[in-house]
């Protein structure tokens, strides 16, 4: 169960999308579109959705690693890895869950 002050709403000043995440996100949305025309717009939407709900509430997520936490996107087993601090959001992966966790660990510094 979250505290108090893990829900409460932060305002963020920022959205920082890493080089390497919007790679990750070019990548499975070409993968979606190829397997059905529209489907790569769902997992847009559904991306888009994880993320405003990160710059909603940032400490709400389950923390992975020192201060980075995970949040996962709905109907799609895709999770995003991000760090908020100084009220900005950092978002150093969009990965697939079966994904070997070495890949988006070595992101982190």
């Amino acid at each position: 169960m979250k505290s108090n002050a893990e829900r409460e709403h932060v305002m963020i000043d920022g959205l920082i999308v890493t080089t390497e995440a919007s790679q990750d996100f070019d990548e499975a949305y070409a993968w979606y579109e190829l397997q059905q025309v529209g489907l790569g717009e769902e997992f847009l939407r559904c991306v888009e959705a994880c993320i405003e709900r990160i710059c909603r509430l940032p400490n709400a997520y389950e923390k992975i690693e020192k201060d980075y936490r995970r949040a996962i996107v709905r109907r799609f087993p895709y999770a995003i890895v991000y760090e908020h601090a100084k009220n900005a959001v950092t978002i150093y992966s969009i990965f697939h869950t079966s994904q070997d966790p070495k890949k988006w660990r070595r992101r982190l510094g």
